[in-house]
């Protein structure tokens, strides 16, 4: 019994974090927990991300290389204190902190650069996972779809499968255009401006105006006709319709012009007065 406890003992001094046998020994035991640590936050991320389909898939990916890179720092640095040897060291090496800081600013600048445009295209998100961006490169103007977002650089897929890497710091500052279009943006209202004689039945033009868009574009196009000037010499009318879409804008206005003449003539609004209505 005696034998075994001296045994015991000697294996604790051994283990002790003096020893070499003891660093090795915790070290593995850090780089053990901090993978463990690691896989866990990755298994987590993606059942949420599996479960919850509303997450956002561009900041979970980025939160989830932040947190892994936390746990190894915060690995390490338990880890250096637990170590007499390599605490002592840092204590040593404390005044030349400041120094080392600057030199190491200074030769990692892109480096943290591209950290803190990460963090900024995290929070703005001016594009996100899977969108489609056009981006100036050195083989000219590349388009591909974002495949990932890691701490320093944005990773584009282009159609014909080649990787392009973008640095954060560039994604950022450079003008990207983002083909994906999360949201159909109706077109802007056309106008079609009515000009017409003081003498002009206002109300019967308006009237007029208005059923002449609504036979050509149906009721839920047509926004109004509005009086928005009077002068000595006539009246501005406008009317105003929603174009289908924005490549339908101009020849909708040519039919909308060539029903308003034709129906302005046919009903004796075209010419009262000195002035006669014109349409543009």
């Amino acid at each position: 019994m005696h034998d075994l406890n001296i045994g015991w003992n000697d294996v604790l001094q051994h283990l002790h974090p003096d020893t070499l046998v003891g660093a090795v020994i915790y070290l593995l035991f850090a780089v053990v927990v901090a993978l463990v640590l690691s896989r866990a936050v990755r298994l987590a991320v993606h059942g949420a991300m599996a479960h919850q389909t509303h997450l956002d898939r561009t900041t979970v990916s980025f939160l989830q290389q932040i947190c892994v890179a936390a746990i190894w720092v915060i690995m390490m640095i338990l880890y250096a204190h637990l170590i007499p040897e390599l605490r002592s060291l840092g204590t040593a090496l404390l005044t030349g902190a400041s120094i080392a800081s600057v030199v190491i600013g200074l030769a990692a600048q892109s480096t943290l650069g591209n950290l803190v445009a990460g963090v900024a295209i995290t929070l703005y998100r001016p594009f996100r996972l899977g969108d489609r961006l056009q981006v100036a490169a050195p083989t000219g103007t590349e388009v591909g779809s974002v495949e990932s977002i890691s701490l320093g650089y944005t990773t584009l897929r282009t159609d014909d499968g080649r990787l392009v890497v973008v640095p954060n710091s560039v994604a950022a500052s450079q003008v990207a255009i983002n083909l994906s279009a999360s949201q159909a943006h109706p077109a802007a209202p056309l106008p079609i401006v009515i000009h017409v004689s003081r003498e002009t039945d206002m109300r019967a033009a308006r009237e007029l105006a208005l059923r002449t868009a609504r036979d050509l574009l149906g009721e839920s196009a047509v926004l109004g006709c509005f009086l928005t000037r009077v002068d000595a010499t006539g009246a501005t009318l406008e009317l105003r319709v929603q174009a289908p879409q924005a490549t339908e804008r101009d020849s909708l206005h040519s039919k909308l012009v060539e029903q308003l003449a034709q129906r302005f003539a046919s009903g004796g609004l075209d010419s009262q007065g000195s002035t006669r209505a014109s349409f543009s």
